[in-house]
């Protein structure tokens, strides 16, 4: 009987040291926490691709908060993040003004589009994008169409005013029309909604190819050509003498994705499933001036820096290790 007892409990304690054992390997795992854009995440590019490839290099685990753009820089304003991945110029300009955010790196691209029902009643197929946006507004006047917008401060939001500026049209007044529906909810959902009420609406390419893949919507990319539409991705850090983060960890993600490794992993990405990429690298592009793209990225993507365009004006930059790209102004 003793000899059960005292068994019993060498048992227990095994295991007591186990599940000790198990929680300070746990709670030693290095956690970087990232802001993004949903389409990033939505497609399955950062948990099913970049998080597992990192850890297993690093031994540094991802955690990401998905929303637009405009709320991913808020969290990131609130200090709950180490860097942000994001796609809206302007919105990244300000938050790198503000002093929240430096060493801006650009890491993908891909394509908005507008897409919309298959019977297409604006008739906007193989349009520009601006003569689309016109062509959907008059019919959405007179009651044969719908626009669906994100209206979220998301880049994709931030592109659509855009898009709607070059058009004419003053994107706070046409939102109050009854034929312009906004959602204030993330890309997937937007596509959701569109898509129940055949409307049309602008979509980051990666998005809709997954949710048209997966059966989940059927709608159409009916205008998907155009240098307007090109859709630029990065990744800025936390400044740290704003917040105490982890700039390190933040500072080898933001290499790393820019890597050979890292960019063949994005290129990768979808290839199998959707038959192309959902995303393409960007650096290749920029070290051998590819074009069109290597002009659209500059437009689009980059920022200006006194007769410079780069990725990170120098006034934005923090620290060692870490080089941008930079090209004088044509």
């Amino acid at each position: 009987m003793n000899r059960v007892v005292a068994a019993v409990g060498i048992l227990v304690l095994i295991i007591a040291v186990a599940f000790v054992l198990q929680h300070q390997a746990q709670s030693q795992v290095r956690v970087l926490t990232i802001s993004t854009t949903t389409s990033l995440y939505d497609t399955g590019l950062l948990e099913e691709a970049i998080a597992p490839a990192f850890k297993e290099k690093y031994g540094i685990e991802l955690h990401f908060i998905p929303k637009g753009t405009g709320a991913a820089i808020q969290d990131a304003k609130n200090g709950v993040s180490d860097a942000i991945m994001v796609h809206a110029r302007s919105k990244e300009l300000k938050f790198m003004e503000e002093g929240y955010g430096v060493n801006r790196k650009v890491f993908a691209y891909n394509f908005f589009v507008i897409v919309g029902p298959e019977d297409d009643p604006a008739g906007i197929r193989g349009l520009s994008p601006v003569e689309a946006l016109k062509k959907i507004a008059q019919a959405g006047r007179e009651g044969k169409a719908i626009w669906v917008s994100r209206d979220d401060g998301s880049g994709t939001n931030t592109k659509e005013i855009s898009l709607w500026r070059m058009a004419g049209f003053d994107y706070r007044q046409i939102k109050n029309e009854s034929w312009f529906v906004a959602t204030g909810t993330g890309m997937g959902a937007t596509l959701n909604y569109a898509n129940t009420k055949k409307a049309y609406t602008l979509s980051d390419t990666g998005t809709f190819l997954k949710y048209r893949k997966e059966g989940l919507i059927d709608l159409e990319a009916l205008v998907d050509k155009g240098e307007e539409l090109i859709n630029v991705y990065a990744i800025i850090l936390i400044n740290p003498e704003k917040f105490d983060k982890d700039f390190e960890g933040a500072k080898t993600l933001a290499n790393w994705l820019t890597s050979e490794e890292g960019q063949r992993i994005i290129g990768e990405f979808g290839k199998e499933k959707f038959g192309k990429p959902l995303f393409y690298p960007i650096v290749e592009v920029l070290k051998e001036r590819k074009e069109p793209y290597f002009s659209w990225i500059v437009k689009y993507g980059l920022m200006e820096d006194d007769g410079m365009i780069t990725e990170c004006p120098k006034k934005f930059r923090y620290g060692e290790g870490m080089s941008f790209f930079e090209f004088a102004e044509q």
